[in-house]
C-alpha cells in the first residue's frame, strides 16, 4: 500500500506509512484492497471519527493504480466501505476532494450520492505533489450518509443513464464561462441568484491545467472558490454533479439545504 500510494501520488507526497494503517485498523479503522491476483491495484482507508457527538468514519485515502483507472474500481472499493461501516453501525462517512476534479466529483455526488456544503480554503496547505501542486488545496468536504434514501437511490440507479429533470436541466448558473486560447476562460460570477438550484461549472482536466497555465488554474481556483462559500453561506448544498463525458467538464447543482 506504500508503494502504491507513491505511484499514485508521487514521491514527494505525505505517506501515511504501513505502521499507521495498521494500528488504525486494529482499532476501527476499515482498510479495503482491490487485486488482480495477488497484486494490490487500489485501496480505500477510513478512521473512526466523531461529529457532533456521534461516530462517524474519515475516508482519508483512495487510490487506484494508473493502469485500472476507468474500470468502477474506485467505486467499487467505496461500496464495500460503505457495507463494511453499516456493519459497524456507522451512518456517516466524510472526506474532503478537489471541487475541480471533474470526475471526482461525479463519482462522489452523481454515482455515491455523497452531498456537500461545506467548503475548506487551503485545507493541506502546500503539497509536493504533481497532482496537487500550483493552486491553494481547497476541498469540499463530502458526507456520506449511508443509509439515506437518496443514498440508496443513486446506488441503485445508473447515474449516467438518469433522467435529469426539468428543475434541474431549468438551474441557472453562477458562473459564466468564456473562450481562452488552450484553457476555457472563467468569465464572471454571480452571486445574487435567487433560484432554488444553482449550478457551478468546473473545467476538464485541471490536473493538466495546473501544470501548462498556472494563471487560469488560479482564476478558476479563486472564481470556485467564491461561488462555493458565497452560496454555502446561504444555505445551499451542493447535491449532483452534472457530466459532460464528451468534454470531460460539468457543473455542480446546488439547492436549497433541505434538498435532497
Amino acid at each position: 500500500m506504500v508503494d502504491l500510494q507513491i505511484a499514485v501520488w508521487g514521491p514527494g507526497a505525505e505517506i501515511v506509512p504501513a505502521s499507521v494503517l495498521l494500528v488504525s485498523v486494529k482499532r476501527g479503522g476499515i482498510l479495503i484492497g482491490a487485486f488482480d491476483g495477488s497484486t494490490l491495484i487500489g485501496f480505500v482507508w477510513s478512521f473512526l471519527g466523531r461529529r457532533l457527538d456521534q461516530p462517524m468514519h474519515w475516508s482519508h485515502m483512495l487510490a487506484v493504480a494508473p493502469l485500472w483507472r476507468d474500470r468502477g474500481i474506485g467505486e467499487a472499493l467505496k461500496r464495500r466501505q460503505r457495507d463494511a461501516a453499516i456493519a459497524k453501525d456507522i451512518e456517516l462517512i466524510e472526506w474532503t476532494f478537489d471541487p475541480l476534479q471533474a470526475v471526482n466529483a461525479h463519482l462522489n455526488l452523481s454515482r455515491l450520492g455523497a452531498i456537500a456544503r461545506t467548503y475548506e480554503i487551503n485545507v493541506y496547505g502546500e503539497i509536493d505533489s504533481p497532482l496537487m501542486r500550483g493552486t491553494p488545496t481547497d476541498r469540499l468536504v463530502a458526507e456520506w450518509w449511508l443509509t439515506r434514501p437518496h443514498v440508496t437511490r443513486r446506488l441503485t440507479q445508473d447515474a449516467d443513464r438518469r433522467p435529469r429533470s426539468r428543475a434541474i436541466l431549468d438551474a441557472v448558473s453562477a458562473i459564466h464561462v468564456g473562450d481562452g486560447r488552450r484553457w476555457p476562460a472563467l468569465d464572471r460570477i454571480d452571486l445574487n441568484l435567487d433560484e432554488r438550484r444553482v449550478l457551478v461549472p468546473v473545467p476538464a482536466n485541471f490536473t493538466e491545467m495546473q501544470r501548462t497555465d498556472h494563471e487560469t488554474a488560479l482564476q478558476w481556483r479563486l472564481g470556485v472558490r467564491e461561488a462555493f462559500t458565497h452560496y454555502f453561506s446561504r444555505g445551499y448544498c451542493a447535491v449532483d454533479f452534472l457530466l459532460d463525458r464528451a468534454r470531460g467538464d460539468g457543473a455542480y447543482l446546488l439547492a436549497v439545504a433541505d434538498e435532497p
